[in-house]
């Protein structure tokens, strides 16, 4: 597995080593001391999560505050994505902004978002199936969102605008500066 950390410290894309063959392949997608010893963090996952969308679905920005912040490794099963990891830890050097990575089933690459980072993705394929897993467990008074277009992030989605698809959920959450805190 490579590991590259990204300009925002902490989030790391991982690449693995995949074996193909006449058969098909074989790659291994986690190992808890491999991605330790890579991220150098200690980070025990708890909850693995999966979504299906289709094209043009923008899911996030999503984050938990406190004591259930939440850590995420994401990776794409089926289809590809635009992930989005935007920098919301209040003393950090870079704060509001953001990282952004095409997740693919093809390449098998995944992202590692720690805490204090909101995270979204947003389907570029006919349809996308997206997994994750988390070092914490959801609790919904503690969740917090960033609208998906606040204009201080000035995130570049690389899509139509008019063509996403929102739920009324994300399309309502507030901006970076009008958003819960996330310690």
């Amino acid at each position: 597995m490579i590991f590259t950390e990204t300009k925002l410290k902490g989030c790391f894309i991982l690449e693995p080593k995949i074996f193909k063959d006449e058969r098909g392949y074989f790659m291994e997608s986690f190992n808890e001391e491999t991605f330790q010893k890579g991220i150098n963090q200690q980070v025990h996952f708890v909850q693995d999560n999966q979504s299906f969308s289709t094209k043009g679905v923008l899911r996030g920005l999503h984050y938990q505050t406190g004591n259930y912040a939440q850590a995420k490794l994401v990776r794409v099963l089926q289809g590809e994505v635009l992930d989005v990891a935007v920098d919301i830890r209040p003393d950090s050097e870079t704060f509001g902004q953001y990282e952004t990575v095409i997740l693919s089933a093809e390449k098998q690459n995944q992202f590692f978002v720690p805490r204090g980072f909101a995270h979204g993705f947003l389907v570029l394929s006919e349809t996308a199936t997206f997994f994750y897993k988390c070092d914490n467990f959801y609790n919904a008074a503690s969740e917090g969102g960033i609208i998906y277009n606040d204009i201080e992030i000035a995130i570049n989605w690389q899509f139509e605008v008019e063509k996403l698809i929102i739920s009324d959920k994300d399309f309502l959450q507030p901006t970076l500066k009008n958003a819960k805190k996330v310690w």
